[in-house]
């Protein structure tokens, strides 16, 4: 790949990021409006954040495994693509629920997005400009999390809350033919689809981060909370063990041994 092309793979893969990663946190400077304009609840407030943040923490090794079958580069377009058209609905929703809904969807797109935007940085890069390549993409990821309140605050009072999402609509919609013209396509090794990891791997992560979003509001000690983080993580040792024994399996667990592969898993946690 041509150091012009990989120029172009790394701003644009980095945009996409930036994107997804600025609604995690943009939003929560609006709630204040957003509580006025659709007559929400304190609860269903919290939700217009949860919902983003259940679908894209349960459906990020999915969105990874997708890509590996069928396309890293058709799958992070089509994460754009739904990340671009939830945050129109985002934008136009009537209510709460709506606005609730749209949210969840944003996440499953944001679950494409993320993981994918780095797989196609390391097909495109090779290995002596990777890290290099990575970290710039870190970095500018990065930015959301500095930038959303500030962002957030700028756009409700200069405009109305709405276009915090209607900002992703036309950067959405320049970013995807860009993707689909210059950033070439890329799979995983493996030629089957690892179905029952994704399931148990999903289930598992439903299981979890449901537990803990709903232990503030429950309790730690609620049948709901408990019940929960012990079905994720019974989902979660059977993974493993499904992993263990099947073919082709979606995470192979000899990665575990290495030290640079769990060092850098642990770090980013």
């Amino acid at each position: 790949m041509a150091q012009k092309t990989r120029g172009g793979l790394l701003g644009l893969t980095a945009t996409a990021s930036l994107m997804v990663a600025l609604d995690a946190t943009v939003v929560t400077t609006a709630l204040a409006r957003i509580r006025l304009d659709l007559a929400a609840s304190m609860e269903q407030l919290e939700w217009t954040v949860n919902a983003y943040g259940l679908s894209f923490a349960v459906l990020l090794m999915t969105g990874a495994a997708l890509g590996d079958r069928f396309g890293r580069r058709r799958m992070f377009v089509s994460g754009l693509g739904l990340f671009t058209a939830a945050s129109a609905a985002c934008a136009a929703a009537p209510g709460i629920g709506w606005l609730i809904a749209a949210r969840a969807v944003q996440g499953c797109g944001s679950a494409l997005v993320m993981p994918l935007a780095m797989a196609l940085l390391s097909a495109g890069f090779p290995p002596s400009r990777r890290a290099r390549a990575l970290g710039v993409f870190a970095g500018v990821t990065g930015l959301a999390v500095v930038a959303g309140p500030v962002v957030g605050g700028v756009v409700t009072e200069g405009l109305a809350w709405q276009w915090i999402f209607w900002l992703n609509v036309p950067i959405g919609l320049a970013v995807i033919p860009l993707v689909l013209r210059y950033v070439p396509e890329s799979r995983g090794g493996g030629g089957s689809f690892d179905l029952g990891g994704v399931l148990l791997v999903t289930g598992g992560a439903l299981g979890l981060v449901w537990g803990l979003i709903r232990a503030n509001g429950s309790g730690w000690g609620a049948l709901e909370v408990d019940g929960a983080l012990a079905a994720g993580t019974l989902l979660l040792a059977a993974f493993v063990a499904w992993e263990l024994r099947v073919r082709e399996p979606m995470v192979p667990m000899r990665l575990l041994r290495s030290r640079g592969f769990s060092a850098g898993n642990a770090a980013a946690s």
